[in-house]
């Protein structure tokens, strides 16, 4: 399984985790894990996702929540595990 990573960065406001999740629910994206904070009224989550199931491509996926996440204010990135894990070594 090649597991995806979703991040969603912005000013907290109501309903962005069940934006996110709705999307990815109705568009069958299985949800791994979660972890989500607020400090200062920033809203940061991260989430690790099997997206091998998924009635989209890659790509429209990634559009889309992008898109999503400029309705709601917050700035919302997909990425394959590898190339996250890739720019985010030490």
């Amino acid at each position: 399984m090649k597991k995806t990573i979703i991040t969603v960065i912005g000013k907290d406001t109501v309903g962005i985790i069940a934006k996110v999740c709705t999307y990815l629910a109705e568009n069958n994206v299985n949800i791994l894990d979660i972890s989500q904070t607020i400090v200062q009224d920033y809203f940061n989550m991260m989430m690790i996702v099997d997206a091998n199931a998924a009635s989209k491509e890659f790509e429209i996926l990634s559009k889309e929540l992008k898109e999503i996440g400029e309705q709601i204010g917050v700035k919302i990135k997909m990425q394959h595990e590898d190339i996250f894990n890739c720019m985010h070594r030490i």
